[in-house]
């Protein structure tokens, strides 16, 4: 499958809660290159951090999981620059310890 357009965009910008959340899904008939993207703890305790990358259809765990149990320092913020490739109907899903996260994600959708 060849893609004509690739358009820089941002995936996401969200408040990440201890349930599983979903950030972003693919659009049909797109490919999307995670890039990066930053989680802020705005607290003055350190939290733990799961990021997944789901196949269609599927559900967040530990055969899925891009970060897992990962402490983000109080006051700090935990990054990531690199590419992930993602087919249509996907997604990054994320969840939290505790409240106090956001995460930001950018990359490219092709179509």
């Amino acid at each position: 499958m060849a893609f004509d357009v690739i358009t820089p965009t941002k995936l996401g910008q969200a408040a990440i809660t201890t349930g599983v959340t979903t950030l972003y899904t693919v659009p049909a008939s797109t490919r999307t290159l995670l890039k990066e993207f930053s989680i802020a703890n705005t607290t003055a305790a350190a939290i733990n951090v799961r990021v997944f990358l789901v196949p269609s259809a599927g559900t967040a765990g530990t055969t899925n999981a891009f970060l897992y149990d990962v402490s983000v320092p109080a006051n700090n913020a935990l990054q990531y620059n690199g590419v992930q490739v993602m087919n249509a109907a996907e997604t990054i899903q994320v969840q939290a310890a505790s409240a106090g996260l956001t995460i930001t994600a950018s990359g490219a959708e092709a179509t």
